[in-house]
């Protein structure tokens, strides 16, 4: 992966003339690098001014970058100069990592900017935290300290994909000695295409465990094929891997998971529950995002016509006032800003009882776990609500004509938050969420606990 250091680059003008806004870039910064990383010092008022500073950086080129749909190796090594990284794993006993609400925070401001790499950043956050998890069914603990000190990207899943081995799963065969050989074709949904290391779940052909084994991607027996064409989160870096005879050595089996429901702790089987509450995360900052720029765009075009000294025009036509004074599109604005509003403040709740319940640890009791996880799922479904709609009425609020929903035309680029939020949303089904909901509330059933998602 490279680790060269990003140039300087010009704002972004798109074809046909200079942009409507003045696109977003770094705001001024001390020159030379940095003394230290984030996860190097108190995680306060650093990692908000790093994260501003390279959500804005992410947005100067956002539309460029989503059109070339290259791997995300200039977007990763700005993450590592940033130190996001080291900063978003599991907090250690020195509070090397970040606790829960500032990850969230960050990850979601980086999404306002770019979902894609804030779905990178998700699925990293969450890995860290798998010894944690197995707690004392760790057999190689600590690697979250690990991944902080080598400031690795990780990428990867619990789940052993599908039931084939030999055609859409993960098989570990031993090889004596308390070693293994991984073998087997799996799809990811991020950061397989850039990541230092990659965490997956495999089964033991011998005993039928689920283990989770840690794997360098540079091993010449894995082999990674990328999503050329996603609609959305196209540089999120998913991609399929194949695993050909790779060795696993016994310092790289992170552990087990247990096959029976019933000896499953309820401190663990929050794993799944971060991973699905961070993807809300990154959802609502895209949402944030997109209605932030067309707020931007709609400023833009009433101080456009007040200089001109001419009526504002924008989607709902001529208007002897100016675009500010225009009260279809300030209801507009006033029902999107209410939807993100609500969102968000559902997103809060259940991120304030996640992140409770990490620090529960091993005294965390079903009940809670219960409460947690029916919260998590309504704010999948409120957030993934609002994020569809506010997404969709950006496109009507800025100039329709200019809107390209296959992000190729040269219009401002606000098909990529729609297609981004589609990507992130569309396996997420909503009418099952609704049933765990309603069954909870009416008939008080606690949600089934599962390691994976």
């Amino acid at each position: 992966m490279s680790t060269s250091k990003k140039s300087t680059r010009p704002p972004v003008v798109p074809p046909g003339g200079p942009p409507v806004v003045p696109p977003r870039g770094p705001r001024d910064r001390p020159p030379g690098r940095r003394d230290a990383h984030p996860a190097d010092r108190p995680a306060d008022e650093t990692w908000r001014r790093v994260t501003r500073e390279l959500a804005d950086d992410l947005a100067a080129d956002a539309i460029s970058r989503d059109r070339a749909v290259r791997a995300p190796f200039d977007e990763v090594a700005r993450l590592q100069e940033a130190g996001l990284p080291a900063l978003l794993t599991a907090p250690g006993p020195h509070g090397s990592g970040a606790d829960w609400r500032t990850a969230c925070g960050v990850i979601r401001e980086i999404s306002a900017a770019d979902g894609s790499v804030g779905e990178l950043l998700a699925h990293h956050c969450v890995l860290s935290w798998t010894t944690r998890f197995l707690g004392p069914a760790a057999r190689t603990p600590g690697l979250d300290a690990r991944t902080a000190e080598e400031r690795w990207l990780l990428a990867g899943a619990v789940e052993p994909g599908g039931a084939d081995p030999d055609r859409d799963g993960l098989a570990l065969t031993p090889a004596g000695g308390g070693a293994h050989v991984l073998d087997g074709l799996r799809a990811f949904a991020s950061g397989v295409t850039v990541a230092d290391r990659l965490v997956v779940g495999a089964r033991c052909t011998e005993s039928g465990d689920l283990l989770l084994v840690l794997v360098d991607p540079a091993h010449p027996g894995v082999r990674t094929d990328p999503y050329p064409d996603r609609v959305g989160q196209r540089l999120a870096g998913a991609g399929t891997v194949g695993f050909d005879r790779v060795p696993v050595a016994p310092d790289q089996v992170l552990g087990a998971l247990p096959r029976d429901e019933h000896a499953v702790a309820p401190y663990p089987t929050l794993a799944p529950l971060a991973l699905r509450l961070l993807l809300v995360h990154v959802a609502l900052g895209v949402t944030e995002g997109a209605l932030a720029e067309a707020r931007d765009v709609s400023r833009a075009g009433q101080a456009a016509a007040t200089h001109a000294g001419g009526p504002a025009a924008g989607p709902y036509g001529p208007s002897s006032a100016h675009a500010g004074d225009d009260p279809y599109l300030l209801r507009s604005y006033g029902e999107l800003a209410t939807a993100a509003h609500a969102a968000a403040a559902v997103v809060e709740r259940a991120t304030d009882a996640l992140a409770r319940g990490l620090l529960a640890g091993s005294f965390l009791d079903v009940e809670e776990r219960s409460d947690i996880a029916v919260l998590v799922a309504a704010a999948e479904t409120v957030a993934h609500r609002v994020a569809l709609d506010v997404t969709t009425r950006v496109l009507q609020l800025v100039d329709p004509a200019a809107a390209d929903l296959y992000g190729t035309g040269p219009g401002p680029g606000f098909d990529r938050f729609w297609r981004n939020v589609r990507a992130l949303t569309a396996a997420v089904p909503p009418d099952h969420r609704l049933r765990d909901i309603g069954d909870h509330y009416l008939n008080g059933t606690h949600a089934r606990l599962t390691l994976p998602a």
